[in-house]
């Protein structure tokens, strides 16, 4: 009798020692899962953040930075694809305000995301910019200052007043007292520039990213910070995104140190 109990006894001990061990080796198993250690879910990156097809929303000016930096972040993250949508501010609030489907809004001003709060995340501000004035290469009318612009004699175009540009536009022409006569009104920024660089306008304002990334073509006229103004660039998932997630992190990626050294490296300022 006292050989079989213990046995039994032995048999009883190996059993709870054995579920002694599996409940830490589980719980290690869930935290690696949660960490990405280990091995990450197969629809996961590299950086944990789950892939998708992510589609941006964003302001013409953001054009040429905005390409490097979807070629970054999908290198970053394999398995994602981000694809842009360039347009006005104005028109992409509209877009969204249609429920056209997309995951993330990036517009040149902070009114127009205000336009459309109910349908977005909280903004986060990624960037800041100026205006210059863009002439034909090598400034053939010599245009100096924002006061030149006056002249009937020079063809100005500017972006439309609903647009982010045109806004700041005539922000500083007014606080200048400088009344300006535009050849034609853009429905976006990088319209104004095509122009300029197309020699069918002498001179336009434009963001300083914008003249930079045609610098082979068009002149940059510096205005004062003392009379210039602040284009500010907020960021946010849209709340209808079928991928809130790796929206999420798109945009908070937007603000990291690989992000903004994209940005700034392009000419952006420090948000």
């Amino acid at each position: 009798m006292s050989l079989t109990l213990s046995v039994a006894g032995r048999r009883a001990a190996a059993a709870a020692l054995t579920a002694a061990l599996l409940v830490p080796l589980a719980a290690c198993s869930s935290d690696d899962t949660k960490k990405g250690t280990g091995g990450s879910p197969a629809s996961g990156t590299a950086s944990g953040a789950p892939a998708a097809d992510l589609t941006v929303l964003a302001a013409a000016s953001l054009t040429d930075v905005f390409k490097t930096a979807g070629a970054a972040y999908e290198k970053a993250h394999p398995g994602t694809k981000v694809t842009f949508s360039f347009a006005g501010s104005q028109e992409l609030v509209a877009q969204v305000s249609q429920g056209s489907p997309a995951d993330v809004l990036v517009t040149a001003d902070t009114k127009s995301m205000d336009k459309v709060k109910a349908d977005t995340g909280t903004p986060a501000i990624i960037a800041k910019n100026r205006l210059v004035i863009a002439t034909g290469e090598g400034n053939p009318h010599k245009v100096d200052d924002l006061k030149d612009l006056a002249d009937t004699e020079i063809k100005v175009v500017l972006a439309a007043p609903e647009v982010p540009a045109g806004k700041y536009s005539k922000q500083i022409l007014d606080a200048q007292k400088i009344t300006v006569k535009p050849v034609s009104q853009e429905p976006n920024v990088r319209a104004v520039l095509s122009k300029v660089e197309l020699g069918e306008a002498d001179a336009g304002l434009v963001y300083k990213t914008d003249a930079e990334s045609a610098k082979d073509k068009v002149d940059a006229v510096e205005i004062p910070d003392a009379q210039n103004a602040v284009a500010q660039y907020p960021a946010a998932t849209l709340k209808d995104s079928k991928n809130a997630e790796a929206a999420a992190a798109f945009v908070a990626w937007l603000s990291s140190p690989e992000g903004q050294k994209i940005l700034q490296d392009a000419g952006f300022q420090k948000p």
